[in-house]
């Protein structure tokens, strides 16, 4: 049965040979699939229209209205006529008109515009940590098949040598001992491609999940591409970027302060029909107009502390800022030093993997003529497939801290 599984999961993966897809299909899907990017978004239409009402708000604003009043008074019981004029009733149309300076018009329109290049820029950083993780999880997966690609090969040449064993074992040139120490091997073998395989469908799973994709089929991942690495300077990174926009939050908020003590002035106008029915109810026809003037006086210092608290956001944004900008080049030194000893590594095992298959083809060809241990040669055999493993893991550790340097080349 373990021999059929094997062979089935072999043909499945000719079979979708050309099914295979790149680490870029994954990452646009993921992109559109995610909920989080389209909030931003809809957001940002949601300022817009904040925008508009900002400016019709400011306009003329026309209203109509009507109200009747009635306080009889019974056997010299009520109300003061001469207050409540027994009944009146009005029906008017009214225009009232805020005068804003225009620099304080500006100032409330750059502050909605500077949200949504807030939000824009968060929605970018987004965008970076869902690539990350999208790639990271591609990369896992990828590393997951080239495991099985690797151990299936050496399987397919564990399986022709045991054909050879056998017959040998069957002539009496090796021990039945050895021959059966040889097949445990060919079975952990099998046991390991059965376990590599189990893990490459759950991670595979796993990369569909949070690409928001519903694929069940299996599919041939492409080797990873576009991971070189092209940092631009700090100062032009989406990251460095939100302390800019914040500083200019922190402004405008500031400007608006001042704004809100200077003198304001208003317009207003109404016309219609506004009566107490008591003379000429039928000539009670007019209009009307004013101006109202407010001018601050004195609010307890508050507008002070508005300034104090927008001087202590400054100072904070700051802080944040410059350990921001020790933290990025720590962690790009660090991982540049990572990527160094990584290649240095895979150098490294590269040229004990020559060694360990040049003695592999050795030995192999002693087999036919007994000449060497079966024993020796399942040594052989693991120190090969150690060297190769360790290649496998840290091209994928590689791989690994690529897409984490690449995380931060993102431009505003």
């Amino acid at each position: 049965m373990g021999k059929y599984f094997l062979v089935m999961f072999m043909l499945i993966i000719a079979g979708h040979a050309g099914a295979q897809k790149t680490l870029d299909y994954y990452i646009n899907s993921g992109l559109q699939n995610s909920p989080l990017l389209k909030d931003y978004q809809y957001q940002v239409q949601s300022n817009k229209i904040d925008s508009q009402r900002l400016r019709a708000n400011f306009r003329p604003l026309v209203n109509g209205s009507t109200a009747g009043t009635y306080a009889p008074v019974v056997k010299n019981w009520g109300y003061d006529g001469a207050i409540t004029n027994i009944h009146t009733y009005n029906a008017l149309v009214s225009v009232s008109q805020t005068i804003v300076g225009k620099q304080n018009l500006n100032n409330q329109y750059l502050a909605i515009q500077l949200q949504n290049l807030g939000l824009q820029n968060q929605g970018k950083i987004s965008e970076q940590d869902l690539k990350r993780s999208i790639t990271q999880q591609y990369i896992t997966t990828y590393g997951d098949l080239q495991q099985i690609n690797f151990n299936q090969e050496m399987l397919t040449l564990l399986k022709e040598e045991e054909a050879i064993l056998k017959r040998l074992a069957e002539k009496g040139v090796y021990k039945q001992t050895d021959f059966l120490s040889f097949l445990v091997n060919v079975q952990q073998q099998e046991l390991l491609i059965k376990q590599l395989r189990i893990q490459y469908q759950n991670d595979f799973a796993t990369l569909n999940y949070i690409t928001g994709l519903n694929d069940t089929a299996f599919t041939v991942l492409n080797a990873p591409s576009g991971l070189d690495i092209n940092l631009p300077p700090i100062e032009q990174t989406v990251f460095y970027q939100q302390f800019h926009i914040d500083s200019l939050k922190i402004i405008a908020a500031d400007k608006q302060i001042d704004f809100a003590y200077k003198p304001r002035m208003g317009l207003y106008a109404d016309g219609g029909y506004n009566s107490s029915f008591i003379a000429t109810p039928l000539r009670n026809f007019g209009i009307s107009a004013g101006v109202t003037v407010t001018v601050p006086i004195y609010d307890g210092r508050q507008r002070k502390m508005l300034h104090q608290k927008n001087s202590i956001a400054e100072q904070n944004r700051q802080n944040y800022r410059d350990f921001f900008s020790k933290q990025y080049q720590q962690q790009i030194i660090q991982l540049q030093q990572q990527l160094s000893q990584t290649e240095q590594l895979i150098e490294q095992t590269s040229t004990q993997i020559k060694y360990a298959d040049g003695l592999i083809k050795a030995q192999r060809q002693q087999l036919v003529t007994g000449d060497v241990r079966i024993a020796d040669y399942i040594i052989a055999i693991g120190n090969y497939l150690n060297a190769k493993n360790i290649i496998t893991q840290n091209s994928i550790a590689r791989l690994q801290i690529l897409n984490q340097i690449n995380y931060w080349n993102r431009k505003q």
